[in-house]
């Protein structure tokens, strides 16, 4: 296990800081970042807001609004289910989500209808002013600026962003709130259309598009920029002397999420049946891979965590029962529910967190052995350690019972009974041929014991 050195000695009282503390500018404080980041999202959903109902009317936008935010709970807890295993902190997700609804929207509406009217004036060519923006513009545009939001938490959130999953659940949360704000403006124009033709029922432009945005494809806005966010988790399980692979791997990433938005996009000019062609070819190839890619990096993670902690075992920092119970999601869930019935639901929250700092330590630990721990490593492990050690009097009873009621259950063998007991006794004659011994004459003395559930 590695060992902490002591903290650094503070500086003693009334001891002049140093120089480059006393001459903080007053941006970069915490507190001015965060409001300015509040501040622009806000100012965002307002112009996104206004742009929405502008174009579809108020009854127009409330009927978008109420359909559009159907898939958005599915979306976001199956990204939240993906990132059971170390939990990020929830103001990532929010911040995720606003800047998809509202950053990254407003961005894309803004850039889209410059780039289409400046290309149709060029060209006075407006269908294919249309048809260039869809399947070119769109696709680079929108990517790029839901591509800002995982870069913004790569950047500022490096402690939060450490692997595959964290890029993928950063990646597809904005773009669930992306194609949340688009849905709005797409149903509520189609309910305006169905209002103006006196259209409802199945056959309404309503249904039709509900049909294809919200129950045939609520991933496709996820799915492209998923591509993005593995590009980023694979830069961030990169170790430092990477550097190509760390810079190449963002930008490859997003290429390939603009590649499959412009494919998607396109789809309606391929003829009659594009749409149902790439649908079938190659959006639920995709799914299928990413899901299974997803999966796969999870179970990754927890037979990281049961590889990891025994270390810390041995040192005393943790129980036996301990890295079985952390590698084990059922088992996780169950400590957790003992902790809510013997002692409440904050002893649960205890619980959580635990697991969270435990998990957050296999994975600064195995950084570590392949070389990628930064140069807070020492100061960060004994930072987790210390998480751990407050909480262990509920989180050790609790992840106990839950390895007692998972382990697997393994029956005790039967010693070999002697061949006497069978009426062939060593140095007897006996048919043996199942063994490869002679049928007649006496049985080797070095012949192994009769094992009767040897088949």
């Amino acid at each position: 296990m590695a060992t902490s050195p002591p903290y650094p000695i503070s500086l003693p009282a009334g001891a002049p800081a140093p120089a480059e503390l006393r001459r903080a500018h007053w941006w970069q404080r915490r507190a001015i970042r965060v409001a300015a980041l509040v501040t622009l999202l806000a100012l965002s959903g307002l112009v996104i807001l206004a742009l929405v109902r502008e174009q579809t009317g108020t009854e127009g936008f409330l009927v978008g609004l109420g359909l559009a935010v159907v898939p958005v709970p599915l979306l976001v807890g199956a990204f939240r289910w993906l990132d059971r295993v170390a939990p990020g902190p929830w103001r990532n997700l929010l911040f995720s989500f606003s800047w998809g609804a509202c950053a990254a929207a407003l961005i894309a509406i803004v850039a889209n209808s410059f780039a289409i009217r400046w290309i149709a004036t060029a060209t006075a060519d407006p269908t294919s002013a249309d048809t260039l923006g869809a399947t070119v513009i769109a696709p680079i545009v929108e990517e790029s600026a839901k591509a800002a939001a995982v870069l913004l938490v790569f950047l500022f959130r490096r402690r939060d962003f450490t692997g595959i999953v964290d890029g993928v659940v950063i990646a597809g949360v904005t773009a669930t709130g992306f194609a949340f704000t688009e849905n709005i403006l797409y149903l509520g124009n189609a309910f305006v259309t169905d209002q103006l033709s006196r259209e409802s029922g199945l056959a309404s432009v309503t249904a039709a598009t509900f049909f294809v945005r919200v129950v045939m494809s609520p991933f496709a806005h996820p799915l492209f920029t998923v591509f993005t966010g593995i590009g980023f988790g694979i830069a961030a399980l990169s170790a430092d002397r990477q550097r190509l692979r760390r810079v190449l791997l963002p930008p490859a990433g997003l290429l390939l999420a603009m590649g499959m938005h412009a494919l998607w996009n396109g789809s309606a000019v391929f003829g009659q049946y594009g749409f149902f062609t790439v649908y079938a070819v190659f959006m639920l190839p995709s799914f299928g891979l990413l899901t299974w890619l997803a999966i796969w990096t999870r179970q990754r993670e927890l037979r990281t965590v049961r590889a990891e902690l025994p270390v810390y075992v041995a040192a005393g920092w943790l129980t036996p029962p301990e890295p079985f119970a952390l590698g084990s999601m059922r088992a996780r869930g169950l400590a957790r529910d003992y902790a809510s019935y013997t002692w409440g639901k904050a002893a649960a929250r205890t619980v959580v967190e635990y697991e969270a700092y435990a998990t957050s330590l296999a994975r600064l630990r195995h950084r570590g052995r392949c070389g990628r721990a930064g140069a807070d490593f020492v100061v960060r492990e004994r930072e987790l350690l210390e998480q751990l050690w407050e909480r262990r009097e509920l989180a050790r009873p609790s992840l106990a019972y839950a390895a007692r009621a998972t382990a697997p259950v393994v029956l005790p063998m039967q010693p070999p009974m002697p061949y006497a007991a069978y009426g062939y006794p060593y140095g007897q004659p006996g048919p043996y041929p199942a063994y490869g011994w002679p049928t007649q004459g006496p049985v080797p003395a070095s012949a192994p014991a009769y094992n009767p559930y040897r088949s």
